[in-house]
């Protein structure tokens, strides 16, 4: 699928490593549920964040941004507060499909290093590897990258991970299932699949097809 050995990865989440209506369907009606609860219980962590959030009932305006998906600041931040308590308390597990585990000890035991960059936050992306349905994933991937590095579909992100990472642009495979991604990691001179899991037209539709 390639034309010269990576000597890295790079994976995208929804929709490559886990299923992409895990975020809507358990993370958002999880921190929805526990919102008014985990302020009330929280008030000195809550309080500042609050503080940035318009109306006169700041709880009722954070549960209506989660209900229109928006990317507002205060929400992530609580959101990640919740999603860490929840994960503490096992109530979460983060999804990851079943050959995610496996590809990833595949490509560390061939000394490949394997990292994300996702939407998501980082401390977000840590707890759904760190707390997966597979267990404890986080000592099988080296570093991890959001949109504070750049949009995902810029080309200008995936060279500054490339810098960060200390590779040449072409030593660095990304992994995702957006077409957008995949084209801009590409013009940043990274080798790059698209994956499609539910079996469209694609480069692979496992983690399994790739570098096997």
């Amino acid at each position: 699928m390639t034309h010269t050995p990576p000597k890295a990865i790079l994976l995208d989440i929804e929709g490559t490593t886990s299923s992409i209506s895990f975020v809507a369907d358990e993370l958002f009606p999880y921190a929805r549920k526990h919102l008014a609860a985990f302020v009330e219980a929280n008030p000195e962590v809550a309080a500042p964040i609050l503080a940035e959030v318009p109306g006169e009932d700041p709880v009722a305006t954070l549960i209506q941004w989660i209900d229109e998906d928006r990317k507002a600041t205060p929400l992530k931040t609580l959101q990640g507060l919740i999603w860490a308590q929840g994960y503490a308390d096992g109530e979460l597990k983060g999804h990851v499909y079943p050959d995610t585990p496996e590809a990833l000890r595949r490509w560390t035991g061939a000394g490949l290093q394997v990292n994300i960059y996702s939407s998501g936050s980082i401390a977000a992306q840590k707890l759904i590897f760190g707390h997966s349905i597979a267990g404890d994933l986080t000592p099988l991937l080296s570093h991890y990258f959001d949109t504070t590095t750049g949009p995902k579909r810029e080309a200008d992100s995936y060279t500054k991970i490339a810098d960060a990472l200390g590779l040449a642009p072409s030593g660095l495979l990304f992994v995702s299932d957006m077409p957008a991604e995949v084209d801009a990691a590409r013009e940043a001179g990274l080798q790059a699949l698209l994956i499609d899991r539910a079996g469209g037209p694609a480069d692979v539709h496992t983690l399994a097809e790739v570098l096997p």
